[in-house]
């Protein structure tokens, strides 16, 4: 059994408000790993929530999942990241950096949000994101070919949001395969 922790994944959130940070009461930019963070979680309000897929008589539920869950290989994890605009006034270009869960591999095109966004993933744990992203491969006869990435490859997954109008709530979904 392996033992997932929805406190530890919460905390790999990162928000990056570009390039309008001044226009933002209490938002100043900060750099981790790469990546600006909101200081002033008043005006955004992010929460992360996980389930596990439960399968009865071919019908899917989802069961919410505690801080310290067991699950099993081969699980099927959502996890709904909902970022709320808690603010009188609109943010604009919002980014939020997702990390993959340890543990689990993200499951290709599985993500929907609630308003237009642009989506892009990283290969790299967070430092380069890519729209579709590829690997290089060497073929058996030493030509080297460019291929989509395998799931298991997938780190990050980045939310672009142009705008959050005051007191909008965005959701995005995701879903993920229990190593």
């Amino acid at each position: 059994m392996k033992s997932v922790a929805i406190a530890g994944i919460g905390a790999v959130l990162a928000i990056v408000v570009v390039p309008f940070v001044g226009e933002i009461s209490g938002i100043t930019s900060g750099w981790l790993h790469n990546s600006a963070i909101a200081q002033n979680t008043k005006a955004l309000k992010l929460s992360l929530i996980a389930e596990k897929q439960v399968l009865e008589k071919s019908k899917v539920t989802w069961e919410p999942l505690p801080v310290k869950a067991a699950v099993q290989p081969k699980d099927v994890l959502r996890y709904t990241l909902t970022a709320e605009n808690q603010s009188d006034r609109q943010l604009k270009n919002i980014v939020i950096n997702q990390a993959i869960p340890a543990g689990t591999v993200y499951i290709l095109k599985s993500i929907h949000v609630s308003k237009p966004a642009k989506i892009t993933y990283s290969l790299d744990r967070g430092r380069t994101f890519v729209e579709n992203p590829t690997v290089s491969v060497t073929q058996p006869d030493g030509k080297v070919v460019t291929q989509p990435a395998p799931a298991v490859s997938y780190t990050f997954i980045r939310l672009q949001i142009p705008v959050i109008t005051a007191r909008e709530k965005v959701k995005a979904t995701y879903e993920t395969n229990v190593r």
